[in-house]
């Protein structure tokens, strides 16, 4: 029974809150561009991939080559930010990750951040080792609220999308769940709505036997 079932994380403003380092990553990384970004336009970045954030803060003289070496300059800032300063579960994560492993869920995370990022995370929170695969932003073409990456996650731990439960934080994962025929939680911190088929402020308040209802409607 349990060899089948899956829950699909998705990380950063899920399992870990990523956006101070992201923001100190972008801020320097762009300032040695010559180009300084507000709080405000980094914050309505999220979510989206760099190529679609450079370009629309560059503009015109954003070349493929470029938009590439900005990309992965900032992103190696925030992995050697991560490993320098370290990084925390949100409340609730630690606890739910190791329960699940412990009751032989199959677990993915399944996030449009690069790879290399998502290791780097579960090492910091020191939960590899409850996770059987990972979707990164190499392992699709199509971002959420597309289902392609949970869907290949599902593929990937072997879990027909019916056995998934996906945990997110925003309305485009959301939807990406839903598209893919999966039950989601939603981890609501900021009070924005979200359509899932349970929504907490935080995974610490998730009733203990959750992950095994929402598998039962």
């Amino acid at each position: 029974m349990g060899k089948h079932r899956a829950v699909l994380w998705d990380m950063d403003g899920t399992l870990i809150d990523s956006e101070e380092l992201h923001w100190i990553a972008w801020q320097e990384t762009m300032a040695g561009q010559g180009h300084s970004i507000t709080r405000e336009q980094f914050l309505s970045s999220f979510g989206q991939r760099n190529d679609t954030i450079i370009s629309g803060w560059l503009g015109a003289t954003a070349t493929p080559e470029l938009i590439e070496k900005i990309g992965d300059a900032k992103e190696k800032r925030y992995r050697d930010l991560v490993r320098k300063v370290g990084i925390s579960p949100l409340p609730g994560v630690a606890h739910w990750i190791q329960r699940l492993h412990d009751e032989q869920w199959l677990q993915a995370i399944a996030s449009a951040a690069p790879r290399l990022n998502v290791e780097v995370v579960l090492d910091a929170i020191s939960a590899a080792h409850c996770f059987q695969a990972i979707v990164s932003a190499e392992d699709v073409s199509k971002g959420k609220p597309d289902p392609e990456v949970y869907l290949t996650a599902a593929a990937k731990v072997g879990a027909p999308p019916a056995r998934c439960v996906v945990v997110e934080d925003a309305p485009a994962g959301i939807e990406g769940a839903r598209r893919a025929g999966m039950r989601s939680i939603g981890v609501n911190h900021t009070g924005r709505h979200l359509d899932a088929d349970v929504v907490v402020p935080s995974l610490d308040l998730l009733q203990p036997d959750v992950f095994e209802r929402l598998l039962r409607r």
